[in-house]
């Protein structure tokens, strides 16, 4: 994120006129990503490393010292890392780097002091103030998990998505029928991926937001139809332990499907039309994947250290940990088959808006 943020003030350095604002927004979705992942990793913490919380809550230390704590830690570790690239940077400034590489360096033209400060600092910024934000507040202590609950719906929460859904899927179908290309000024999209009609482009970002809503409640009904009926010990594991996990997995998974989907309708496009990729745009990609796949590894973390107690208690009533394997194989592979609808239709939707 630090080397995104580096480039784009080289860029401004070598070409002040040259559009540097539309580079500083290509910063925006990995930094976002930098900001969510840094958020889940900082939730996961109190579940992660129990004993921790225990010592610090010994020492006298309290909830909002222990988030502190916890943004602090994680800020640091974005300081070193920006650090690291604010030295790379300056390293190939100094004569070493290509000409394919000077304009993007700004060789040649001086550095100002506050300039990178300024952009390095808001990685830590905003990861700090993430993970701050994303440790649970109230009354409990971070680290002191509450009983497991299954999540609740309301009926806003089970309307609002397939609602959505339709809205998108209409306005899509309007914007790409036939004779829609002569309405209004088509709109170039970046990355090298042609040009589409804004109520297209709208109608698919909707609808995208209605099936990421919807993740978590089909989550919810999947567990539930696994336990359904008078299920072997097998499926009223996997089902009830999907149902109760779903709150928790439904964004990370929701954000997991949504940014493949994107990623794989991207690469399908470049292959159809082969000298219109670009190597921003890819590495960028890279980096956002990392920090959703990142995200989800560590969101799975969570639910698994919150569900020691249930395992053990298990394991000592005698259930077979071969059981427990097989509860875990057909939850997930229930969970991937949700997954695969949800990205399957976003995908399908994205490919359908270029042109």
């Amino acid at each position: 994120m630090a080397g995104f943020l580096l480039r784009a003030l080289g860029r401004a350095l070598s070409q002040p006129a040259g559009g540097s604002l539309v580079r500083l927004l290509w910063c925006l979705p990995p930094l976002a990503a930098v900001g969510w992942f840094a958020a889940v990793a900082a939730r996961a913490v109190p579940a992660g490393r129990p004993e921790r919380i225990t010592g610090l809550t010994a020492a006298g230390a309290g909830p909002i010292r222990i988030r502190v704590l916890i943004a602090g830690e994680i800020a640091l570790a974005c300081i070193l890392g920006s650090l690291l690239t604010l030295l790379v940077f300056l390293v190939l400034r100094n004569n070493i780097a290509g000409a394919s590489l000077a304009p993007e360096l700004g060789m040649g033209v001086p550095l100002p002091p506050a300039a990178p400060v300024t952009l390095l600092a808001l990685v830590p910024l905003v990861a700090g103030l993430s993970a701050a934000a994303a440790v649970p507040a109230g009354e409990t202590l971070p680290g002191r998990t509450a009983p497991a609950a299954h999540p609740a719906f309301g009926p806003l929460r089970l309307a609002l998505p397939p609602g959505l859904l339709l809205v998108g899927l209409a306005l899509e179908l309007y914007g790409l029928r036939p004779g829609a290309a002569e309405d209004g000024r088509p709109i170039r999209l970046p990355a090298g991926l042609g040009t589409t009609s804004p109520a297209a482009l709208t109608g698919w970002a909707i609808a995208a937001l209605g099936l990421a809503l919807l993740t978590a409640p089909l989550l919810t009904w999947t567990g539930r139809l696994l336990a359904a009926g008078r299920p072997a010990p097998l499926r009223l594991l996997a089902g009830r332990g999907l149902t109760a996990e779903a709150g928790r997995l439904g964004t990370p998974l929701a954000v997991f499907a949504f940014t493949l989907a994107v990623l794989l309708t991207a690469v399908r496009y470049w292959v159809d039309k082969p000298g219109t990729a670009q190597a921003l745009p890819a590495v960028e990609v890279t980096l956002i994947a990392g920090c959703v796949v990142g995200a989800v590894l560590t969101r799975v973390s969570e639910v698994r250290n919150a569900r020691r107690e249930v395992t053990a208690a298990l394991l000592r009533l005698g259930t077979a940990p071969r059981l427990l394997f097989g509860a875990v194989l057909l939850r997930t592979a229930a969970a991937g088959t949700t997954l695969l609808l949800t990205g399957g239709l976003t995908a399908a939707l994205a490919a359908g808006a270029l042109r």
